[in-house]
């Protein structure tokens, strides 16, 4: 898996927590949201909108483009993932039935890059967005960071 190496920046911005950053406006990255926090029964992760103060602040760390937020960014133990490798990360990190999930990994960074950027391009036209990113309810507030 590729990943960036562990960054002091980015772990205090994170408060070392397990971090999952979604766009907040895209119903696919807020579907997959929901079934993180459905699934992650230790409640390892914490979530941050792309669109707030901390997820621009990483993405602008990072060099990902802000403008349309066409990766996620997955941080596990201190390491930095995106794209494929981002959701392979969260599926081992839920452990259990869903570490199996981490296959999508076998396929080569060419085809799984094409086949990423491919989805995150037409992710609006395909799957739809809000007019505005969700609001925690008081049962989940504690799990986001921003």
């Amino acid at each position: 898996m590729a990943q960036f190496e562990p960054d002091p920046y980015v772990t205090a911005l994170t408060e070392g927590a397990d971090i999952v950053v979604f766009d907040g406006v895209c119903v696919l990255c807020s579907g997959f949201l929901r079934f993180m926090l459905r699934h992650d029964h230790h409640q390892q992760f914490k979530f941050v909108t792309a669109q707030s103060d901390l997820g621009e602040a990483l993405y602008e760390h990072l060099g990902l483009k802000s403008a349309d937020y066409d990766t996620n960014v997955v941080i596990v133990g201190g390491h930095i993932f995106t794209k494929l490798d981002a959701f392979a990360a969260a599926m081992g990190a839920l452990g259990g039935i869903w570490r199996a999930a981490k296959v999508v990994r076998v396929l080569p960074y060419p085809i799984a890059d094409w086949l990423y950027n491919r989805i995150a391009r037409n992710r609006y036209s395909v799957f739809g967005r809000t007019e505005s990113c969700m609001i925690p309810t008081p049962d989940i507030q504690d799990r986001f960071l921003a």
